[in-house]
């Protein structure tokens, strides 16, 4: 089970300012639960997703995998408990092949050519035309972002969060994707959290819980207060509260903060395959 107690994330501005990215931000998954956040852009949505995978680092509240305080434990931690993370942009590895990956993340040197070319299948890619292929410059976005699935899927993790997974694939891929993210909600093989920059995801398929980050409110500094709404509701319909769209904040933050984030992104790709 997932638990996130009053979580908080805040930076500076380049003004001084203390800048509110989540604020008191509360919400439980249950085990093997299929859970869209959804929501605006600037809403907070992949803060969220970032925090607990370690990607940044709570300014308060408390972040519990099956029990365990995971808040500030470091990145390599998280991913031996089961907890594993896709990019909205993968990066690519020059040199190593996608079967060499998949075999990575499996943690098996024995996967055989047949297992890792169904993982690929199961996103939407045709694997004999994959698999011995370099993860370097020569695939597309939506190739890269396929293929680093394929790997949190090969990994098996107990935990699997894909920000905006849907970006950057054509429609059949798409549904593709969406049909092994339903069978794994039915094996109850893992809980799955989707980013999706889609309000209104009546994509995904019926088993999932949708819970949508909005701005409730706004302060004189622009922070406002981000919270997760909990229940169950059907794909399509709209959170309770409504949604609001808050103005972009990355323009704001300090230089050495956007290095700071884009340092553990890198990081965090190499630790995560």
């Amino acid at each position: 089970m997932l638990e996130i107690k009053h979580l908080s994330y805040q930076v500076e501005d380049e003004a001084g300012q203390e800048l509110g990215i989540l604020n008191d931000v509360s919400l439980t998954v249950a085990d093997h639960q299929f859970v869209v956040i959804t929501g605006p852009n600037g809403g907070g949505k992949t803060t969220l997703a970032k925090a607990i995978m370690g990607l940044v680092e709570p300014t308060g509240g408390q972040i519990l995998w099956n029990g365990t305080d995971i808040t500030h434990m470091p990145i390599t931690d998280r991913a031996r408990l089961g907890v594993s993370y896709g990019f909205q942009q993968p990066p690519r590895f020059k040199g190593l092949k996608v079967k060499d990956l998949l075999a990575l993340a499996s943690g098996s040197e024995k996967l055989t050519r047949e297992e890792s070319c169904q993982y690929l299948t199961k996103v939407g890619l045709c694997a004999g035309d994959y698999i011995d292929r370099e993860v370097d410059a020569s695939l597309s976005g939506g190739e890269v972002k396929r293929i680093e699935i394929a790997t949190i899927l090969a990994r098996k993790s107990g935990l699997m969060i894909f920000d905006e997974p849907e970006a950057g694939i054509d429609l059949w891929s798409f549904a593709k994707l969406t049909e092994t993210f339903k069978l794994i909600h039915q094996k109850r093989e893992a809980t799955l959290i989707v980013i999706s920059h889609q309000e209104r995801p009546r994509s995904w398929p019926t088993p999932a819980r949708a819970a949508a980050i909005f701005r409730k409110e706004r302060t004189s500094n622009g922070s406002g207060r981000v919270e997760a709404p909990q229940g169950d509701r059907g794909p399509g319909k709209d959170p309770p509260g409504g949604l609001q769209h808050p103005p972009q904040r990355t323009a704001g933050l300090p230089q050495q903060h956007r290095q700071h984030r884009d340092h553990h992104q890198d990081r965090a790709g190499q630790v995560g395959h």
